[in-house]
């Protein structure tokens, strides 16, 4: 029997009311709607300083060379919810998405699926690197 999830996407990527968010690259007709209804606080492209979550588009490793860069705009518990192709259309693997983190100084600590085409990885900054 196979296991029916029904948390709502926006709950699983930890969006909450308020919170500022940015979309980069994501192809999803979705997504921008379900965000509106929750926060007026969206941006399209590069990410105002102290973003809570930004949604990178990448289906190649060139497209998580921003992940560095990003990481330095969102908030210390915030998130960068990488978003890819899934199955047998994948043209990134999750092993590339953590060695990218990785490099930009960044740990995954959570998947998600974020339709039925694609699914997501959650990179934060480590708990040792945040500001107390």
């Amino acid at each position: 029997m196979e296991r029916i999830y029904t948390t709502p996407l926006l709950d699983k990527l930890g969006i909450r009311p308020g919170m500022r968010v940015a979309i980069i690259d994501v192809d999803d007709p979705d997504i921008r709607s379900l965000i509106a209804e929750r926060t007026t606080e969206l941006t399209e492209g590069w990410p105002e300083p102290d973003t809570d979550v930004v949604l990178l588009g990448a289906d190649d490793v060139p497209a998580l060379a921003p992940l560095e860069a990003l990481a330095g705009r969102i908030r210390p518990a915030g998130a960068i919810w990488v978003v890819s192709r899934k199955g047998k259309a994948a043209t990134l693997r999750d092993v590339e998405v953590m060695q990218a983190a990785r490099e930009a100084g960044l740990v995954d600590n959570k998947v998600a699926s974020f339709s039925a085409t694609h699914t997501s990885i959650r990179l934060v900054i480590p708990l040792a690197r945040r500001p107390r």
